[in-house]
């Protein structure tokens, strides 16, 4: 009589286990897919958007990967010394400005490579080369 109650027990859990599992990949599934249709705007590993960074920052989006870097750098360099923990600032504020200026860093970077790949593809490729004299 105990070994069928055991049984039951076991098997009753295995099948909340099982539902349970099932729908957390369900949700992980649907979580991914969001976050690949968000594409452009979507998160990134430091977790802000780039419309995010822009906010933080006080600067605006890059458009076809032209932004002023310059007045990017000057406002992060601006608001991260004002952060300063030792000036009485917060870690908090100076880390999330540095992930800021990350996120705008990155988005330029991938901009301009994919700006040369398709200067590439309308130029062709041209590798350069070395005459010996």
């Amino acid at each position: 009589m105990a070994h069928r109650i055991v049984t039951q027990v076991i098997i009753t859990g295995a099948r909340v286990f099982g539902r349970a599992f099932a729908e957390a990949y369900k949700q992980a599934q649907a979580t991914g897919k969001q976050a690949g249709a968000k594409g452009r705007g979507g998160f990134t590993s430091s977790g802000l958007t780039l419309d995010e960074a822009c906010k933080i920052l006080n600067v605006k989006p890059p458009v076809a990967g032209e932004a002023s870097l310059e007045h990017t750098m000057e406002r992060f360099k601006k608001l991260f010394d004002l952060n300063d923990p030792q000036k009485g600032g917060s870690f908090y504020l100076q880390s999330k400005i540095l992930r800021a200026r990350e996120r705008i860093e990155m988005e330029i970077r991938e901009a301009e490579r994919k700006m040369a790949q398709e200067k590439e593809v309308r130029e062709g490729w041209n590798p350069k080369v070395y005459k010996d004299r």
